[in-house]
């Protein structure tokens, strides 16, 4: 068992000002595989002013160059610790060793590695007339993380935040806070300037809370539940303080019905089902045409059979459990609630007899279902695919839209052109064409309720940057 009784501020480990400490349970086991300290207010205070004395003190003045070969560094470091990372992270999550090995631990490196070349690349001045344009960072960020990719989106908002010459104070999530000590000891490591990187863990309401209202911050970047997101914002509309927001999402994929069924259909399942369903732009909603219901149901119960559950330890496992109890019995009442509206179930929907523990549930998907049911309507952040079939391809974009969310989608056509068409009428902030891999240069955020802001290439990396003009 891991146990961390300390923070990583101001370039060293410290003390937290309480003796209270948050058990970190492993999803597949249930068992304590950790324990870190519960930090509070006074922590933040501690860790904003190391910030803030680090901006202060010559960060905010080091050159893009300079910023980038700390990146560099940083990437390296934490390569180093890939195989350390995948196994904290998968216990801790319960995402299975192979993948985890893939996204939560190769990405975050990759991810780094853009932002360097970014820094080395970007140009930070402009000429307008008789003026100079500058982008300057913006100064102190508070930056508080979810559990579900946890390292992935840390160095989502870490890396661009380095580049751009801000100091941070970071909250992981307290469900999965052990990855994060690999990173701090990975800046130690490199020796990554004093307060430059500060990390405090603890929950919502004692630490989240009191980087969104601390005067000493200059922007806020969360991401998490649209709940979580208005206290955020609330709190931050005190001080006036910049926030960005990655939220939910409800995202559609829509097949049209020249598209090749056979890869189509087991690519949108998997992408659905990535993470056991535990992923903000997961396609949780299958649009598909009304004469190629049965084919397509067929097809993806196949698909779902495919998906081995194990033990995350296991590298044959492509699922794993849910990351608590309290998340499955909240997957539970949505299923539940979809039987109830009238939606059929076609496959899963149980706890697997198999796992006498771990927070597993079966993968599961509705057919006959409408826009109009909860399973369509709301993020259930589970192993749940909904399908709901359309008779037009207006009728299929209407579907598509026809959510408070806008986080992600994707479309999938024999005619490439027809699809970037539809995927042009997508109200949501990414689109995946013909089953296209994510592109860590792209921007990443969504519309309406699932955000406000970009993550990732040089659209996040300006997020943390001021503008100024100078008149010459």
């Amino acid at each position: 068992m891991r146990t961390y009784d300390h923070f990583y501020i101001d370039g060293a480990w410290q003390l937290p000002s309480d003796t209270d400490a948050i058990n970190v349970r492993s999803a597949s086991t249930e068992e304590v595989i950790g324990r870190v300290a519960r930090g509070t207010a006074d922590d933040v205070d501690r860790a904003v002013r190391a910030a803030r004395a680090a901006f202060d003190g010559g960060w905010a003045l080091t050159t893009p160059a300079e910023r980038a070969a700390w990146l560099h560094k940083l990437a390296d470091a934490l390569e180093a610790r890939v195989a350390d990372v995948a196994a904290t992270i998968s216990q801790e999550v319960g995402m299975p060793i192979t993948m985890s090995t893939a996204v939560q631990a190769k990405t975050p490196v990759k991810v780094t590695r853009s932002f360097a070349t970014l820094a080395e690349t970007a140009s930070f001045q402009e000429e307008i007339g008789h003026s100079l344009v500058v982008r300057e960072p913006f100064g102190v960020a508070g930056l508080i993380t979810p559990w579900n990719f946890p390292l992935h989106q840390i160095m989502a908002k870490v890396a661009p935040a380095i580049a751009a010459g801000c100091t941070m104070v970071l909250k992981p999530s307290e469900l999965a806070p052990l990855n994060s000590y690999l990173l701090a000891e990975a800046a130690m490591e490199i020796g990554l300037p004093a307060g430059v990187l500060n990390i405090v863990q603890g929950d919502g309401p004692g630490v989240g809370e009191a980087i969104a209202q601390h005067p000493g911050i200059d922007m806020v970047s969360f991401t998490g539940s649209v709940r979580a997101g208005r206290r955020v914002t609330a709190l931050a509309a005190e001080t006036i303080k910049k926030v960005t927001l990655e939220l939910g999402g409800k995202s559609a994929f829509v097949v049209l019905e020249d598209a090749p069924l056979e890869k189509a259909i087991p690519g949108g399942v998997n992408h659905a089902m990535l993470n056991s369903g535990q992923t903000c732009s997961a396609w949780t909603r299958m649009v598909v045409p009304r004469a190629l219901l049965e084919q397509v149901l067929e097809m993806a119960t196949a698909a779902i059979g495919r998906l081995q559950l194990g033990d995350p330890a296991d590298p044959n496992a492509k699922l794993g459990p849910l990351i608590s109890d309290a998340q499955r019995r909240r997957v539970e009442g949505y299923i539940q609630a979809g039987v109830q509206e009238g939606a059929r179930l076609v496959a899963g929907g149980k706890r697997p007899a198999a796992f006498a523990r771990g927070h597993y549930i079966e993968p599961t998907i509705f057919s006959d279902v409408q826009s109009s049911m909860t399973i369509a309507r709301e993020e259930i952040f589970g192993p749940v695919l909904a399908i709901l079939p359309y008779d037009t391809e207006d009728e299929a974009i209407a579907i598509a839209n026809d959510t408070t969310y806008g986080l992600a989608g994707g479309v999938w056509s024999a005619d490439r052109d027809r699809a970037l068409r539809v995927a042009r009428r997508m109200r949501t902030g990414q689109v995946d064409v013909n089953g296209a891999r994510f592109n860590p240069l792209a921007p990443f955020g969504g519309y309406k309720r699932s955000g406000i802001g970009r993550e990732f290439g040089k659209y996040g990396l300006d997020e943390y940057l001021q503008i100024k003009a100078i008149q010459c």
